[in-house]
């Protein structure tokens, strides 16, 4: 089944994007069949759970944390992954820049972008965001943004949402960090609105239920 999920979404995902399977509460044997499938992008959203996960997979897997990452758990997941998809502090930032500097390593990250009307979600502000110097950050590298919509029917306030996000991407690819060749990834979209977030120019979406069989939250 999970073999098929993918193929199916590889059919209607273009080719320029990235799928990340959503591999959080998934044990490492549904894992595996999404990797014998061909996929090697997964996000995870505990630090716990992604340290027992990597040991027992894959060396070629290229993990990203998705969660809300917190300040004392920075240190566990810094060199662990490909790219920290949600960093949505200052805070945060910094906290990352001195993990990596002392790990002597430059950790990818996106910054997230607060776009949704909704106080369960976090992230930056755009006039936020635009205000972030990469010159104070040398051990961290901003590889783009990622934000979530709000979680609505209405399909429009979704996809302005998406557009808002996008915008602010390409300004900031023009502007800001027009000289960063890795400023390439607008993150946005998941299951259940990922073929709005394609038409508004996601550059990578996150997909969980469509890929794997259902789990329950631990």
């Amino acid at each position: 089944m999970i073999a098929r999920n993918l193929k199916h979404l590889r059919e209607i995902i273009p080719e320029n994007v990235s799928l990340l399977a959503v591999s959080k509460f998934q044990p490492p044997g549904l894992i595996m069949e999404a990797y014998r499938a061909g996929q090697r992008l997964f996000g995870e959203s505990r630090s716990p759970e992604l340290l027992k996960k990597i040991p027992l997979l894959p060396k070629d897997i290229q993990w990203h944390f998705i969660g809300h990452l917190q300040t004392n758990k920075v240190k566990d997941v810094v060199g662990r992954v490909a790219l920290i998809q949600s960093v949505d502090s200052l805070r945060l930032l910094n906290a990352i820049q001195r993990q990596a500097q002392k790990s002597g390593i430059v950790q990818d990250v996106l910054l997230q972008i607060y776009i949704a009307g909704e106080e369960t979600k976090q992230g930056f502000l755009p006039e936020e965001a635009d205000g972030i110097n990469p010159l104070n950050l040398p051990n961290v590298n901003i590889c783009g943004l990622m934000g979530m919509a709000t979680f609505t029917d209405d399909k429009e306030k979704v996809r302005t949402e998406f557009r808002q996000l996008k915008k602010l991407f390409d300004d900031l690819k023009a502007d800001s960090y027009s000289s960063n060749p890795s400023f390439i990834h607008c993150s946005m979209g998941m299951t259940g609105d990922f073929s709005i977030a394609l038409e508004e120019g996601s550059t990578m979406v996150r997909i969980g239920s469509a890929i794997f069989p259902p789990r329950p939250q631990k």
